[in-house]
């Protein structure tokens, strides 16, 4: 299996690409993202790390909004919804910045242990859960991101048919955690395929996270973007533009004495009342919003 990498930029919708995040909620993610970067230590566990990456999601993005904690082995869930009886939409493996770097995954040296345990955990969730909520898998050890779209680790590992085999053996007879890695370790340069991920280190970002000139934070609104719930939990949002659009129509249409009414299940345009025109009312408002 060959494993190619993508920028926080090309991996977004189009349409929220182009969004502009609130400046407040914008302003909370670059202090956590210095919280985070701070709170690194490298005489702390794994244990203490998988924490601050949990707080991080949380006061950036998920709290009051999903929920987020460990779940069996899985070092990091986030829930689709506000309890962990919701389904499970995002797994994340976490490993520490500085200690265990054989095990933590890079392009150029993919076949470790982080992709070992994210690949047994997604098979728990589609298999043991019959969880089909899965949106993305993460690994990270802080410094680094590595974001895989579910249905592209559906589509070339899920779907193997060794790979399903070992697990099947693996669920079935021993349940052998070292067993299970080591055959997968031997199976996955055999895969002819190619999964693409998302890939950003912060440390390239420091300089803008840290600096204070809102000039700076265009660099940093992808990775915003990114890591919020619109694209790891795939949640629609609103297209401002859309939005946008339709007070235009219905501005143009008021300008040239029209309107539009529903009637039953289906829209009218009908000609308004002399009374009721107001050319520009509409437009100013969309302007100034």
């Amino acid at each position: 299996m060959h494993f190619l990498s993508k920028t926080p930029t090309l991996s977004l919708n189009a349409a929220f690409k182009k969004q502009k995040p609130l400046r407040n909620e914008f302003d909370t993610f670059k202090a956590e993202l210095i919280t985070l970067l701070d709170s690194i230590d490298g005489k702390e566990t794994e244990e203490f790390h998988k924490n601050l990456v949990s707080d991080f999601l949380k006061n950036a993005f998920y709290k009051d909004r999903n929920y987020i904690n460990t779940k069996e082995k899985k070092d990091l869930v986030i829930h689709t919804g506000l309890d962990n009886k919701t389904p499970v939409g995002v797994i994340i493996e976490a490993k520490r910045p500085k200690g265990n770097e054989n095990e933590m995954f890079s392009i150029a040296k993919p076949n470790t242990k982080a992709l070992h345990e994210l690949v047994l955990y997604y098979f728990e969730e589609r298999s043991k859960a019959n969880n089909s909520e899965l949106k993305h898998l993460v690994i990270t050890n802080i410094y680094e991101w590595f974001l895989f779209d579910a249905n592209e680790f559906d589509k070339h590992i899920y779907r193997n048919t060794k790979i399903k085999k070992l697990y099947d053996t693996f669920e079935s007879d021993s349940k052998d955690k070292p067993f299970f890695y080591e055959e997968l370790k031997k199976l996955i340069p055999e895969i002819e395929a190619e999964l693409t991920c998302t890939h950003f280190d912060i440390r390239t970002y420091e300089k803008n996270i840290r600096n204070e000139d809102k000039e700076d934070d265009n660099q940093l609104r992808f990775l915003y973007k990114v890591l919020s719930p619109f694209h790891l939990l795939k949640i629609p949002f609103a297209n401002d533009s859309n939005s946008l659009d339709k007070v235009f129509y219905d501005e143009l249409l008021h300008i040239i004495g029209l309107g539009e009414t529903k009637d039953g299940g289906k829209k009218i345009i009908q000609r308004l009342p002399e009374g009721s025109r107001n050319a520009g009312s509409l437009l100013e408002n969309a302007i100034t919003q």
